[in-house]
C-alpha cells in the first residue's frame, strides 16, 4: 500500500478545485480536505449550532467591524483545508481573494463552535494548525457554552482582541438535551407525532361530515381552511 503524500498549499488547492468541480454548489461547505488531499465530510450543522455561530459572527462583526465571515475554507500548513465556523481578519488580507477559492492562509481569528459537533475529538489539532498557519487567536466554544481563548503561548484568560462574547444558554441546553436523552427524545417525538396525526384525522373526518351536511363538497381551498385547528 502506497504511503500518502503530505500536500503543500498548491497541492491542496488543486485537490480542492477538483472537488469543487464535481460537488454541487450548495454542498461545497460540507467538505474539508485532510493534509493528504483526501475528502473529509464536514457534516451539516444542526439548526442550534447554526444559530450559535451566527450569533458569534454578529457579535464579532459588531465589535470588530464587518470583516468576519462564516464557513470559509482556509488552507492550514499541516491539517489540510479546513472550514472554521467563523473567521475574522484585517481588511487588507481580504483584498484579492477569489470567491470560490479557499483562503490560502489562516485568518487572524478563527472560531469553532462544538455544540453537537463531531469536531471535539480533533480540536487540539485544529487549534494547533490554525495557530501554526498564522492565526493570532483561536476561540473554542465548548458544548456547555464555555469559551476558550488560544494563542501561540497556549490558553489565555481572555481574548487578545479585547472582545467580549456571550452565548445564549438555550443553545447549550438544547445541545445537552439531544446528547443525553437520545432515544427518549425520539420516543417522545414519535408519541407526539402519533397524537398529532390522530388529531388531524379527527379534524379531517369532521370536515368531511360538514361537507356532506352541506349537500356537496366545498372547494379545496375551503376544505384546507376548515381543517386548520
Amino acid at each position: 500500500m502506497d504511503t500518502p503524500i503530505l500536500l503543500d498549499r498548491n497541492g491542496l488547492l488543486a485537490a480542492w478545485h477538483r472537488l469543487v468541480a464535481t460537488a454541487e454548489h450548495a454542498a461545497r461547505d460540507r467538505y474539508e480536505l485532510n493534509e493528504f488531499g483526501e475528502v473529509a465530510a464536514n457534516g451539516c450543522p444542526s439548526g442550534t449550532r447554526q444559530l450559535a455561530f451566527t450569533d458569534i459572527y454578529c457579535q464579532l462583526a459588531e465589535q470588530m467591524g464587518h470583516l468576519a465571515a462564516m464557513s470559509v475554507p482556509v488552507v492550514t500548513p499541516s491539517f489540510g483545508i479546513r472550514v472554521p465556523d467563523v473567521v475574522w481578519m484585517a481588511p487588507e488580507k481580504w483584498e484579492g481573494l477569489e470567491g470560490d477559492t479557499p483562503v490560502p492562509f489562516v485568518p487572524d481569528l478563527c472560531v469553532e463552535v462544538l455544540l453537537d459537533s463531531d469536531r471535539q475529538r480533533e480540536m487540539d489539532r485544529r487549534v494547533a494548525s490554525y495557530l501554526e498557519g498564522g492565526a493570532r487567536e483561536v476561540i473554542v466554544v465548548r458544548p456547555d457554552g464555555r469559551l476558550e481563548f488560544w494563542g501561540a503561548e497556549g490558553r489565555r484568560e481572555a481574548s487578545a482582541f479585547a472582545i467580549a462574547l456571550s452565548l445564549e444558554p438555550l443553545y447549550c441546553q438544547v445541545s445537552a438535551s439531544l446528547s443525553t436523552i437520545g432515544s427518549q427524545v425520539c420516543d417522545d417525538i414519535h408519541h407526539r407525532v402519533a397524537e398529532m396525526t390522530s388529531a388531524r384525522d379527527v379534524r379531517h373526518d369532521l370536515v368531511q361530515w360538514e361537507s356532506k351536511q352541506a349537500n356537496g363538497n366545498p372547494p379545496l381551498k375551503n376544505r384546507a381552511t376548515s381543517a386548520q385547528p
